[in-house]
C-alpha cells in the first residue's frame, strides 16, 4: 500500500471522529460528513449570491438560502411546511422535493434573489437532491 493512501485514511478517520462519528469500515454518515466539510470549504454564500443549502433526512427534505457573511437564513422551505403538505399528500419523496424546489425558487424570486450557490450538504447530486435543484433551476434560479 502507498504511504499517501494510509495518511488519507487516517485523515478521514480523524475528520469523522471530529464530526462525532466513529468510522468503522464504510460508515455512510461519517463519509457524508467528510464530503460536506470538503464542499463547505469551497462554497460561501454572500448577499448577492446566497448559498442554497439542502438537507435530506429519511422522510423529508429541507432547503434554505443562507447569507454566510451575516449568518442569516433569507428563505427556507421544507416538506413540513403547510404549503407543501397540502400539495403533496400521497406523493413519492422525489416529487415532494421538486415541489419544495419550485416553491423555494418562487419565494426567492419574490425577494429579489436570482443567483445562488448550490450546497448539496455532502449528499450525492442524485435523486431528491437533484430533483430539488432542477426544479429550482426550472423556476428561475441561476446556479
Amino acid at each position: 500500500m502507498r504511504k499517501g493512501y494510509i495518511l488519507n485514511l487516517a485523515n478521514r478517520a480523524k475528520l469523522a471522529r471530529d464530526s462525532g462519528y466513529i468510522m468503522n469500515g464504510r460508515d455512510s454518515k461519517a463519509i457524508r460528513k467528510i464530503r460536506h466539510r470538503r464542499v463547505r470549504q469551497k462554497v460561501r454564500g454572500i448577499i448577492s449570491r446566497p448559498r442554497l443549502c439542502v438537507f435530506r433526512s429519511l422522510n423529508h427534505i429541507y432547503a434554505q438560502l443562507i447569507d454566510d457573511s451575516i449568518g442569516q437564513t433569507l428563505v427556507s422551505m421544507s416538506t413540513l411546511d403547510s404549503q407543501v403538505r397540502s400539495k403533496t399528500d400521497r406523493m413519492i419523496k422525489t416529487k415532494r422535493a421538486e415541489i419544495v424546489g419550485t416553491l423555494l425558487a418562487e419565494k426567492a424570486l419574490n425577494k429579489g434573489i436570482k443567483q445562488v450557490v448550490f450546497d448539496r450538504g455532502g449528499n450525492k447530486y442524485h435523486g431528491r437532491v437533484k430533483a430539488l435543484a432542477e426544479a429550482a433551476k426550472k423556476t428561475g434560479l441561476e446556479f
